[in-house]
Order: C-alpha cells, then structure tokens, then sequence
C-alpha cells in the first residue's frame, strides 16, 4: 500500500474514530503511518483528504443499501434500519460531517449527490427523507426508534 492509500484508510479511520472535527493532520499521518507532509502532497489539505474519505464513505454505504435492497416492499424498510445499526459507526461520522456542508462546497456537493442517489435508489423523495428521518431516530435514539414492521403499518395506515 502507497502513502496515498494509506492516508485514505487512515482518514477514514480517524474520521469514523474522531470525527470531522477533531481529526488532525497528526492524527491521519499516524493512523496511516506516514509523515504529516503525505497529506499535503497527496491531497493539498487536510480537508481536501476527509472529503475525497466522506465522498467514499457515501457511495459505499449507499451502495450497501441501495444494492441488497430486498424488492418486496415489506421488507425494504427492516433492511435499511438494518444498514443502520451494522455500520453505526460510519453512519454517525457521516452526520457529523454533514455539518461541513455549510461551509465547504466539496462536501455540500457530496451530501447532494448522496440525496439524488437516495431518491433514486429508493423511489423518490419521500422515501429518501424518511431514511434520514429513521437514521436520525436510530443513531440518537435506538431503543425507542421505529421498527421496519412499524414503518411498514404506519406508511399502510397512511396510504
């Protein structure tokens, strides 16, 4: 493994670990096992690093839904709440991470992109915002988060 490779896999460890906002270019540069200075050679910054990590990070867990997404609607929602609860730890960097979208158009472009992939993956903007809705419940929350089989009743008592 090069030093780029490296830097990504300790980022994403740090990012997962540490968070956004208390990873530093110190704190990569060990987990990787490089010198600080890999970091701006490779990427420029610290935060050009943690986007192209947040970038991936997204497509993998949108892959990880999207894809073994079971067809039958009844088992659809258990499936994505499942998602949640298997790789709680990335999910939580990731919503920490949403913050940066604010002030970093890399990462806001990111966070979009994730969205129109959600909607299209899912099936349109309602069930998107539900998942957000449901991962916020089960990251904060879990003992008292909604089941797949009480999603399931409340969107049949909707309809």
């Amino acid at each position: 493994m090069g030093n780029r490779e490296a830097l990504l896999a300790g980022a994403k460890k740090c990012l997962v670990e540490r968070g956004w906002a208390t990873t530093s270019v110190r704190d990569i540069a060990e987990a990787a096992g490089v010198n600080h200075a890999a970091i701006g050679y490779h990427f420029g910054s610290r935060e050009a690093l943690l986007t192209q990590v947040l970038s991936e990070a997204l497509d993998e867990l949108g892959a990880e839904i999207t894809d073994g997404l079971p067809t039958k609607s009844s088992e659809r929602w258990p499936a994505v709440i499942d998602a949640f609860t298997t790789r709680r730890d990335l999910w939580v960097a990731l919503l920490e991470s949403a913050g940066q979208a604010e002030r970093s158009a890399g990462v806001r472009e990111i966070f979009v992109r994730m969205l129109h992939n959600g909607r299209d993956g899912l099936g349109g903007p309602v069930p998107m915002a539900l998942v957000l809705g449901l991962m916020m419940q089960w990251l904060l929350d879990p003992e008292h988060a909604p089941s797949g089989e009480d999603v399931r009743a409340g969107l049949a008592a909707l309809t």
